[in-house]
């Protein structure tokens, strides 16, 4: 049964959203940054880089979080941001060229997460989790949703259709092509059906934001510590999410680039592949897996085809099924030694949403001596992985859709 609530969102007006939200601050060059916090006064980047105003991009640790705070506050105080006057659920849309993606943004229990069910499907590493919690408890508000998803259910479906035939709070487009539009749920009723919608499901997936919510669960833990009459119902026991079902879900791969041969040569290489993979060369032709346990491999001005011999290979579980494992066990430790495929400095990953000559252009550059591709992970794939109490390799999954930030922001 999962717990969900309405919150009081601080949000941007409805003429200024478009100017105060943001893609997520990591995706920027420090040019591109830069001409944001240079052109736009309202952007939310100057929030989250709030040293701009002092003209130092050098700020950090605790005396950069307390900016945050304060440039929060101006945000705030120059009514850039208000707050709802009550407790609302948030149905946001993204439309791009291709795709359109549709869920509730909500707060949800961070019990769910200790209770298995909110499920994870990549490890977190705790000096990123005690650093965002930390961020969090020094500001006061998170303002990008953990992204969740569940299996599809025909009255949550059927409450977000009767709000999409309305005039939407917020519509926007970005320069991207994308656009962007929020119905906000007030109605008492509606939020009723809701949340009693979302108690029929028994598990939500973190499809993005494992940080996000492992570290505000570390955060809930230690104010309810410092709080003697801590009761369970403080908003710092919830977490913003945006609910997005899983018919929605856009799950694309991850190329994996090596930078050696571990000292072996392409054809000392080749032979070791060839205990565990039939081994196809098709020269310069762009080779792309048409089914699962098959890879493509760029080596040496070439593709090949590498198909899996199940014969040599034991499949034990659900994770000793998944290609990015299948690539690892068999390839990158045993042969090219890469044992740590988090922190190993020989191997890098890019996702391939759009590029699939990536695999080429990287190696024929002189960086990388072969890379491979794969297909995309399925939802299934995933949630059976999960549900079997394992993790998923790093860089397994790039999944879409990518959510803005500042255009709700929850406040503990």
């Amino acid at each position: 049964m999962a717990n969900i609530k309405p919150f009081k969102a601080v949000r941007a007006k409805r003429e200024k959203v478009a100017l105060v939200s943001t893609k997520s601050r990591e995706i920027y060059t420090p040019e591109m940054l830069a001409a944001k916090l240079d052109f736009n006064p309202y952007t939310f980047l100057h929030v989250i880089n709030p040293g701009y105003k002092y003209h130092k991009q050098d700020v950090s640790g605790d005396l950069r979080f307390k900016l945050v705070h304060n440039r929060y506050l101006e945000f705030k105080e120059e009514a850039i941001f208000i707050q709802e006057e009550h407790p609302a659920f948030y149905i946001y849309q993204k439309r791009t060229p291709t795709k359109s993606f549709c869920g509730i943004i909500a707060a949800n229990s961070v019990q769910d997460y200790h209770n298995n069910v909110i499920k994870k499907h990549e490890g977190t590493l705790k000096e990123r989790e005690l650093l965002f919690e930390n961020y969090l408890k020094n500001t006061g508000f998170n303002a990008e949703p953990v992204l969740l998803t569940y299996p599809d259910n025909t009255t949550i479906t059927a409450i977000i259709k009767k709000y999409q035939k309305t005039r939407a709070e917020f519509e926007f487009s970005t320069t991207d092509k994308d656009t962007h539009l929020l119905w906000i749920v007030s109605d008492k009723k509606d939020i009723q059906n809701i949340e009693d919608a979302f108690k029929e499901v028994n598990t939500l997936y973190i499809a993005d934001g494992h940080h996000r919510s492992t570290s505000s669960c570390l955060l809930a833990q230690n104010l309810a510590k410092e709080n003697p009459n801590h009761t369970g119902k403080e908003a710092y026991n919830y977490f913003m999410s945006y609910l997005l079902p899983e018919s929605q879900l856009s799950i694309y791969e991850f190329n994996r680039f090596i930078k050696d041969l571990n000292g072996l040569t392409v054809d000392e290489f080749l032979i070791e592949l060839d205990t565990n993979f039939r081994i196809e060369n098709r020269g310069e032709e762009l080779y792309k897996p048409s089914m699962k346990h098959q890879f493509c491999m760029y080596l040496n001005g070439e593709f090949y085809a590498l198909h899996l011999r199940k014969t040599n290979y034991n499949f034990t579980d659900s994770l000793s099924e998944l290609d990015a494992e299948i690539l690892y066990q068999t390839i990158l430790k045993p042969i090219l030694g890469i044992d740590d495929i988090r922190n190993d400095s020989k191997i890098t990953y890019s996702q391939n949403k759009t590029d699939n000559l990536e695999l080429k252009t990287k190696v024929d550059a002189g960086a990388f001596k072969v890379s491979f591709g794969m297909l995309p992970t399925t939802i299934k794939e995933l949630k059976n992985i999960v549900d079997d109490g394992l993790m998923m390799p790093p860089k397994t999954t790039y999944i879409e859709p990518k959510l803005r930030s500042g255009l709700t922001i929850y406040e503990f």
